[in-house]
């Protein structure tokens, strides 16, 4: 039975009981090896090495090998529908261009560090009416959870631990997001040619999917940038270059400021407080970047 393409035209509502269905199987699957490999190792569930095992394994079987089993059965050309396909001969200027976005990309994100820590600090100052204080607080409590978890994954103090930590929580999460929101659904979202809607609708949906509600603003705003690169560009391996860039640079500058034993709040204020003018310069040299990206894009693509 031919499967490459077999359900390219079931109806949407058909198409996410598929997405659900591959995304149980995998995590019972992942379920079964954590189980088996915690059997083999004698890890216990507060063991480090568990912890990132887990997280990896979560990662590939809910975001990366989801979206490309579906679209080998969505599509004919699962490659290109997912805008992974080697990108059509251009002409020598044209492919000046390509190579200037290829760096201007992960620059872009670098600059725009201190912009986003900004953008932190105004979605912080944000406050839930009364009635919602219960969410609020549980929303509280969830980051502080959620901040204690990420600084034990990422407190390690040599090399090789520092190479397992951007595996597992840069290449994979920027990997396997991007094939799932910027692939799939932005994909499934614009198919009435409403593009800017469902670059934004997703971008929400990659912010909520988060749960962290003080870093909700930032965190869109970046999904809405990747989600651009791909309209622009035609390709995936920009936005995936982008959000790569990001998680790295937070595992790096964790790793060098934990190895130095110096204080991690200057990573998260900085762009804030006594340099905030620093903020507001990264806001506008990253806007002006990204106009310059889309203005080089849009005049190779279609």
């Amino acid at each position: 039975m031919q499967l490459k393409g077999r359900y390219a035209h079931s109806r949407p509502f058909v198409k996410v009981l598929q997405w659900m269905a591959v995304i149980v199987c995998l995590t019972l699957l992942s379920v079964l090896l954590i189980n088996l490999l915690q059997s083999l190792t004698g890890w216990s569930s507060a063991d480090m090495a568990y912890l990132k095992t887990v997280q990896a394994l979560q990662t590939v079987s809910v975001f990366l090998l989801p979206p490309l089993l579906l679209a080998y059965v969505w599509s004919d050309k699962p490659w290109q529908w997912l805008h992974l396909a080697k990108v059509r001969p251009v002409d020598s200027l044209v492919q000046k261009k390509i190579t200037a976005v290829w760096w201007l990309v992960p620059i872009s994100i670098v600059s725009a560090m201190p912009a986003i820590n900004l953008l932190v600090y105004i979605n912080e100052q944000i406050s839930l009416p009364a009635f919602l204080a219960p969410m609020e607080a549980w929303m509280q409590q969830m980051e502080e959870n959620a901040a204690v978890l990420t600084e034990r994954f990422l407190q390690v103090d040599n090399g090789w631990g520092l190479l397992f930590n951007l595996f597992v929580m840069a290449l994979l999460p920027a990997l396997g997001e991007e094939l799932t929101f910027r692939g799939i659904l932005l994909n499934g979202l614009n198919r009435h040619q409403q593009l800017h809607l469902a670059i934004w609708v997703v971008a929400v949906l990659f912010s909520a999917m988060h749960m962290q509600f003080y870093g909700f603003i930032p965190r869109m705003l970046l999904g809405a940038y990747f989600g651009y690169l791909v309209v622009w560009s035609g390709s995936l391996w920009l936005p995936v270059l982008a959000h790569l860039t990001n998680n790295a640079m937070a595992v790096i500058g964790n790793y060098v400021v934990f190895k130095t034993q110096s204080d991690t709040q200057w990573l998260e204020s900085f762009g804030t407080g006594d340099t905030l003018w620093v903020g507001i310069v990264s806001l506008l040299v990253s806007l002006f970047m990204i106009a310059i990206i889309s203005r080089l894009m849009n005049k190779r693509c279609c």
